[in-house]
């Protein structure tokens, strides 16, 4: 294991997989950015702009290479033919009208939600990235930037904290690098971090502080509006000079959900443990006699917004994931017609 591959994050984990296979060590490397027909990656032979093989090329967008992939590239190093097990993978549905789960970023160890202390703060927006970031396998890290636009960042740092038991929660003022210390703690020689949030909450304000360069361009949030404008317009994998990585994501406006049944009874722990002393097994927490839910909503022990926000992931959750069951149903279907097609084929090719 080189020296320069174990600063991209090589552990064992990644190594174990290739062992006793006649996979040689140079062409292992660590995807760094994705384009349409092309990815950046860097292995021991430095950085390469790589194709994939037509295997991945046809695969599914869950199945390609994404940023912080480990992949095995070709003797010439000029071709992916290999994507190695992900041990933590952030996704999400498709924007618009896709239903296909698209990667955002892999083997991430800490995941920093970034929101501001400004009307772009919402606690269901939170709750969402939280749900994706359980179910990536990440650990979870809210950052509250722009403190020093607000006389009330204790308001904002009590919302945060009531999101989720545990999580934890730092803040930041793009005046004071000092405040950054926080946020660096987070990351490790060898870890991975990715800066997630709305577009123009701070992500390259705290990505330019931590790597000590001006790697992206910043901006502001409209006031008008409160909505930021898009300054990073790729996913990049950066190495801090303080050691670890970290990968800056654009602005996700719409962050869709899927197959994320046991994330949401972690970050909504509180509402499912009430649900177990509901009167009926199979209570909606609407209009039922006897439901704990909606009693600890009345005794102001609950707030309706969590709950309202519980029951919206819940349905769309279901949908998407039913969804995407039928497609792949369809789609093994489409492959054993296919099958017995060139079976047949071949019997009448016999005879």
């Amino acid at each position: 294991m080189s020296e320069a591959l174990q600063k991209l994050g090589l552990v064992p984990f990644f190594t174990q997989q290739i062992a006793g296979t006649s996979i040689p060590g140079n062409c292992l490397g660590r995807v760094t950015s994705v384009q349409r027909s092309k990815s950046t990656v860097i292995c021991d032979a430095g950085k390469r702009s790589v194709e994939l093989s037509p295997t991945l090329r046809q695969a599914t967008a869950i199945d390609r290479p994404t940023v912080g992939d480990w992949v095995v590239l070709d003797e010439s190093l000029t071709r992916i033919e290999q994507v190695l097990e992900r041990k933590s993978l952030f996704k999400r549905i498709g924007a618009g009208s896709s239903t296909e789960i698209q990667p955002i970023a892999a083997n991430i160890d800490t995941l920093l939600i970034v929101t501001s202390c400004n009307e772009e703060f919402k606690e269901s927006r939170l709750e969402r990235y939280l749900t994706l970031c359980v179910e990536a396998g990440a650990m979870p890290v809210i950052v509250l930037t722009k403190t020093d636009l607000t006389d009330d960042t204790d308001t904002y740092i009590s919302r945060a904290r009531s999101i989720q038991a545990g999580v934890p929660v730092e803040t930041t003022n793009a005046l004071d690098p000092t405040t950054l210390d926080g946020v660096r703690a987070w990351i490790d020689d060898n870890s991975t971090a990715a800066l997630v949030g709305s577009s123009g909450v701070g992500k390259s304000t705290i990505l330019n502080a931590l790597a000590e360069n001006p790697l992206a361009a910043t901006s502001e949030i409209r006031e008008q509006d409160k909505k930021g404008r898009h300054t990073t317009t790729h996913r990049e994998l950066h190495q801090l000079p303080s050691g670890g990585l970290l990968i800056d994501v654009p602005g996700i406006r719409e962050l869709r959900v899927a197959e994320i049944e046991h994330s949401i009874g972690t970050v909504f722990e509180d509402i499912e443990l009430l649900a177990m002393q509901c009167q009926f097994a199979d209570c909606n927490h609407v209009t039922e006699p006897g439901c704990a839910v909606l009693q600890a909503i009345e005794e102001n022990i609950l707030d309706s917004r969590r709950l309202a926000n519980y029951q919206k992931l819940r349905r769309e959750n279901a949908l998407a994931t039913a969804t995407l069951a039928e497609k792949r149903a369809q789609g093994r279907d489409f492959g054993k017609m296919v099958k017995e097609a060139k079976l047949l084929k071949q019997r009448k090719d016999a005879t």
